[in-house]
C-alpha cells in the first residue's frame, strides 16, 4: 500500500522564507507532520496573512497532530514544503472536516497567493483546484521551496493532522479510505436490513429501535469523515456545523431507547433506569447551549456528557450480565469492543498512539462490530423466544391432554351429582325465599323502630308536661279544698278570710286555670301526634282512594321531627292541587324511605349545621311529581346506578339491610309509575317520583 509523502522533503520555517538546511522527512512516511508545524494563536481572529507570515512567536507543538482544542479565536499553521518529487504539485489533505473556517495561502519565491477558503460555516466557500474534501494541490515546482500557511477556526475540537502526498499517492489513499468506509456502509445496511425485515415478521420493539440506531451511528461515522458535508449536504452550512452534535446526540437517544427495550433495564436495574432522563436533560441542555448560547461551552458539555453516558452504559450492561442475562452479555461485549474503538481513536487525536490507517479507522471498525455482535443477539433472542414458545405451547397440549382427561373422568359423576344439586339448588331457592320474606320484614320494623322512636319522643314531651303539672295542680287544689272545709264547718267569716289570706287563694286560683291550660296544651299535642300517625299509616284502607299527597308528606315529616331537630332546614313548596288515586299507606312508606335516606346523607356530610332538604310536588298533566332533593354527600355513577337493587346499601353493616329504595321501587312500580334519580357525588341528590293522577285499574297491592 502506497501511502504519504512520496518523494517529498519537509522542513520547519520558524520566522521567515527562505530556509537552508531543512530536516527532511523520510519520503515514505505514513506520518502527519504535526512535528515540523508551527502554530501561532489568534484570539481575535483578525490577523492578516502577511502578519501571521511575518510573526516572530510561533510555537512548535512537537506532536504528529497538532490539538488545538475549543477556543473562540484562529490559529496559524506554517510549515516549508520542498518538492523533491518528479511531480510538479503536491497535495495537502487535513483528513478533520470539523473545521468551520479553513485559510490555505502559498508563499513562493514570485509572491504569495491564496489558494483556498472554506469550511463548515462558509456559504460561499472557493478554491483554486477541482479537488473535494480538505485537500489541496500545492503549484510548487519540482526541486523548489515554498511555505504554506493554514487559517484554521472552529467551535469544536480543533485537531489538525495534516498529511503530504503526489496526487497520485493521494489517489490512492482515497481509494482505499473509499473502500474501508463502502465496506463499513455495506454491513451496517445489511444489519439494518435485517433487523427491519425482523421486526415486520414478529412485531418486535426492539428491532425497529435497533434499526433507528443503526442508521444514526451511521450517519454519525459519516459526518465525522466528512462524507455528509462534502457529498450528502455540501450546499447547507447549518447542517455541516451542526451534523456532528445532533447525530451524536441522537444516536446516544437512540442507543438509550434501545437499550432499555432489549436489556428490560426498569426489571432488571430499576435504580440505574431512573437516572436515565437526567442523562437526556443534559443532551437538552448541550444542545441548547450549542445551538443558542456558547457554540464552544455547549460542545465541551456534550463531549463531557458523552463520555460519562458511554460509561454509564458500560455499568448498566455489567450490572445486568451480573444477573445472568445473556443479552446483557451480548450488549456488554459489544458496547466495550465499541468503547475500546473509540479510545483508540480518541489516543490518536491526542497523540498517544500513531496516526495510521489503523487507528484511523477503529472507531468505525469498533462501531461495525457491536452492530454484528448486537444483531447476532438479537437473532438469539429470536431463538430464545421460538424455544419459549415450543416450551409454552408443549405445556398447553399436556395441559389440554389433562384438562380431556379430567373432563372425561368427571363427566361418569356428573350425570350422577345432576339429580342431586337440583334438589339442593331447589332447597336454596326455597331458603332464599324464606330469607327474602324475612329481610322485608326487617326492612319493614327497620322503618317501624325509626317511626316508634319519633312517636314515642313526640308523645313522651306533651305527657312528661302533663306529668309534672299533676303535684303542683294537688297542691292548689288541697288549698281550696281546706278553704272549702273551712266554709262547711260554719267558721267564722274573719277566720275563714285569715285562712284564704294565709293560703294566698286567689294567686291558688290563678295557678290552677294556667296549669289546666298547660295541660290542655299537651293533650292537644298527643292527639296531634295520634292524628298524625293514623294519617301515615292509614292502617284501615286497604283499596286504592284518591288522597291528598302533600298530607301524606306532611304526616311523614311530622313522624322524622326527633330526626330533624334543628339541624336540617326542610323546604316545603307544596304546588300540587289535585288528588292521586293511589295506596296512601304504602305511598307514606316510599316518603319515609326517601326521606331517611335523605337525613341520613345530609347527617353524613354536614353534622349538626348547613343541611337541607326540600320536597317539592307540582302537577304536570295528568300526573304527580315529587321531588326530594338533598345536600348530602351524593353518589358516584357506579353507586347510582346499583340503588335500587336489593340488598346493595353503602351504609355501614347493621345500619341498613339494602332493601328500603327496592321496595320503594316495586311499590311505585305497582303505581304505574316511575322514579329517577340524579347525583353528584359531594353535592347531593335528588329523587323524582312520577305517579299517575289516576290508575288504569284497581289493584290491590301489598309489600
Amino acid at each position: 500500500m502506497k501511502l504519504l509523502l512520496l518523494g517529498i522533503a519537509l522542513a520547519i520555517t520558524p520566522a521567515s522564507y527562505p530556509q537552508n538546511g531543512l530536516n527532511a522527512v523520510p519520503s515514505r512516511s505514513s506520518q502527519p507532520i504535526g512535528k515540523y508545524v508551527h502554530v501561532l494563536a489568534d484570539p481575535g481572529g483578525l490577523m492578516k496573512m502577511q502578519d501571521a507570515f511575518s510573526n516572530e512567536h510561533y510555537s512548535t507543538p512537537n506532536a504528529d497532530v497538532p490539538n488545538l482544542g475549543s477556543s473562540t479565536g484562529a490559529y496559524w499553521l506554517k510549515f516549508n514544503v520542498e518538492n523533491n518529487s518528479s511531480e510538479p504539485s503536491l497535495i495537502v489533505h487535513l483528513p478533520h472536516p470539523e473545521l468551520d473556517e479553513l485559510d490555505l495561502y502559498l508563499v513562493t519565491e514570485s509572491g504569495s497567493s491564496h489558494l483556498a477558503s472554506v469550511g463548515q460555516s462558509r456559504t460561499k466557500a472557493w478554491r483554486s483546484d477541482d479537488l473535494q474534501e480538505f485537500a489541496f494541490s500545492l503549484p510548487i515546482e519540482v526541486g523548489r521551496t515554498a511555505t504554506v500557511l493554514l487559517r484554521v477556526k472552529s467551535n469544536k475540537q480543533i485537531q489538525v493532522p495534516i498529511l503530504l502526498s503526489t496526487p497520485a499517492a493521494h489517489g490512492e489513499l482515497k481509494a482505499e479510505r473509499n473502500l474501508l468506509v463502502g465496506s463499513y456502509v455495506g454491513v451496517m445496511l445489511v444489519m439494518a436490513l435485517y433487523n427491519l425485515f425482523v421486526f415486520f415478521s414478529i412485531r418486535e420493539r426492539s428491532y425497529l429501535l435497533y434499526v433507528v440506531y443503526i442508521v444514526l451511528v451511521s450517519m454519525t461515522q459519516l459526518t465525522f469523515f466528512g462524507f455528509g458535508q462534502f457529498y450528502l449536504w455540501p450546499d447547507s452550512t447549518w447542517l455541516s456545523s451542526n451534523a456532528s452534535i445532533l447525530f451524536t446526540l441522537g444516536t446516544a437517544c437512540s442507543a438509550t431507547e434501545f437499550m432499555k427495550a432489549f436489556l428490560q433495564t426498569k426489571q432488571f436495574a430499576p435504580r440505574l433506569h431512573k437516572l436515565i432522563k437526567w442523562f437526556y436533560a443534559g443532551f437538552a441542555v448541550c444542545l441548547t447551549t450549542y445551538l443558542m448560547g456558547d457554540a464552544v461551552t455547549g460542545y465541551q458539555m456534550a463531549q463531557a456528557i458523552s463520555g460519562i453516558y458511554a460509561l454509564f452504559f458500560l455499568l448498566i450492561a455489567i450490572n445486568i450480565s451480573l444477573q445472568g442475562s445473556r443479552q446483557g452479555r451480548y450488549f456488554l461485549l459489544a458496547w466495550s469492543l465499541f468503547l475500546a474503538g473509540t479510545v483508540v481513536f480518541v489516543l490518536k487525536d491526542t497523540g498517544v498512539l500513531p496516526y495510521n490507517m489503523f487507528t484511523v479507522y477503529t472507531m468505525p471498525l469498533g462501531s461495525a462490530v457491536e452492530g454484528v455482535l448486537l444483531s447476532f443477539a438479537l437473532a438469539d433472542r429470536i431463538n430464545i423466544l421460538r424455544k419459549e414458545k415450543e416450551r409454552s405451547q408443549a405445556e398447553a397440549l399436556a395441559s389440554s391432554m389433562e384438562n380431556e382427561r379430567m373432563v372425561r373422568d368427571q363427566n361418569v359423576t356428573l350425570e350422577h351429582m345432576v339429580t342431586e344439586r337440583t334438589h339442593q339448588l331447589q332447597d336454596s331457592l326455597t331458603y332464599l325465599k324464606q330469607t327474602q320474606s324475612q329481610l322485608v320484614e326487617a326492612e319493614k320494623m327497620s322503618s317501624l323502630g325509626q317511626l316508634t322512636a319519633g312517636i314515642a319522643h313526640e308523645i313522651n314531651n306533651p305527657i312528661n308536661f302533663i306529668k309534672s303539672n299533676i303535684p303542683p295542680l294537688k297542691r292548689d287544689l288541697a288549698d281550696v279544698m281546706e278553704v272549702l272545709a273551712a266554709y262547711r264547718a260554719g267558721g267564722a267569716p274573719r277566720t275563714v278570710a285569715e285562712l284564704e289570706e294565709r293560703l294566698g287563694l286567689d294567686v291558688t286560683i290563678i295557678e290552677v286555670g294556667k296549669i289546666l291550660q298547660s295541660m290542655e296544651v299537651g293533650a292537644n299535642r298527643t292527639a296531634e301526634i295520634v292524628s298524625g300517625l293514623r294519617t301515615f299509616s292509614r292502617l284501615d284502607e286497604g283499596d286504592m282512594k284518591y288522597t291528598d299527597i302533600n298530607d301524606g308528606i306532611r304526616s311523614t315529616l311530622d313522624l322524622l321531627t326527633l330526626q330533624l331537630k334543628d339541624r336540617i332546614n326542610v323546604e316545603l313548596d307544596m304546588r300540587a292541587n289535585e288528588s292521586v288515586e293511589c295506596l296512601p299507606g304504602k305511598m307514606n312508606q316510599v316518603f319515609m324511605n326517601l326521606l331517611s335516606n335523605a337525613i341520613h346523607a345530609v347527617n353524613e356530610r354536614h353534622g349538626d349545621k348547613g343541611g337541607r332538604i326540600s320536597v317539592v310536588t307540582e302537577q304536570l298533566n295528568d300526573h304527580l311529581i315529587v321531588t326530594i332533593t338533598d345536600n348530602g354527600i351524593g353518589m358516584n355513577e357506579a353507586t347510582r346506578a346499583r340503588v335500587f337493587e336489593p340488598f346493595f346499601t353503602t351504609k355501614a353493616v347493621g345500619d341498613g339491610t339494602g332493601l328500603g329504595l327496592s321496595i320503594v321501587h316495586s311499590i311505585i312500580e305497582k303505581h304505574n309509575g316511575r322514579i329517577e334519580v340524579d347525583s353528584i357525588q359531594g353535592q347531593g341528590t335528588e329523587f323524582r317520583v312520577i305517579l299517575p293522577n289516576s290508575q288504569p285499574q284497581q289493584l290491590a297491592l301489598r309489600a
